[in-house]
This record gives C-alpha cells, structure tokens and sequence, in this order.
C-alpha cells in the first residue's frame, strides 16, 4: 500500500445490520488522495444515476488522507461525503479532531 495508507476499508450496512472489510485500491488511493478524493470516488463508483438521497441507497463516508494521524501540520483533517439532500449533488465536509486519526489507528482509511 501507498505510504500514508493502512489499505482498508471498513464498510457498515444499517439496513442488513452487516460489517465488512475490504481491501483499498492503491491506484485509486493514488489517483484520488485525500480523505475528499477518496470519498467521491467512492460515492460515484458505489451509487446508481438518480439514487434519491434520503433513501437507504444512499452512503455516508467518513474518509482520511495520508497524512492523517500524522505530525505534518493540519493533519487532524478527514472528510464526510455524500450525496446532499439539499442539492442532489456531492457533498462535502472537511472534518478536524480526533476521530480521523482515530479511525486510522484502529486500522481504516474510510468507513461506509
């Protein structure tokens, strides 16, 4: 895996009451880095044209970049994307604190 990336992805199903891992890309990774790149690829390859965003279709991501959890200055940095009820476009939102980094430690660059 890429330097900066632990290369996992944990993916958490509500509606079937599921928890799965599953590999990351490095490609990807290399190609959409950061928490924001990562997350939108995600959405793009995970929903169909036209999902509605308030139905069960749609995912929530909580993603982070290389450097999370890292010393470099502003590392603390993870982004939540989705699709926005608002616009019916993508969303996101550039997230500080503990729970990137966090997320990292425990072994994931992204939850779905």
């Amino acid at each position: 895996m890429l330097g900066g990336y632990i290369g996992k992805i944990l993916r958490v199903d509500l509606t079937e009451r599921r928890i799965s891992t599953e590999k990351l890309d490095a490609e990807i990774a290399k190609k959409f880095i950061g928490g924001k790149g990562l997350g939108a690829k995600i959405l793009y390859d995970s929903l169909k044209l036209g999902t509605d965003p308030l139905s069960p279709e749609n995912i929530l991501i909580f993603a982070s970049g290389p450097l999370t959890a890292t010393l470099a200055p502003t590392s603390a940095r993870w982004a939540v994307v989705t699709k926005s009820p608002l616009t019916n476009i993508f969303l996101d939102c550039q997230v500080g604190g503990y729970f990137g980094a966090a997320m990292k430690l425990a072994g994931f660059d992204c939850i779905i």
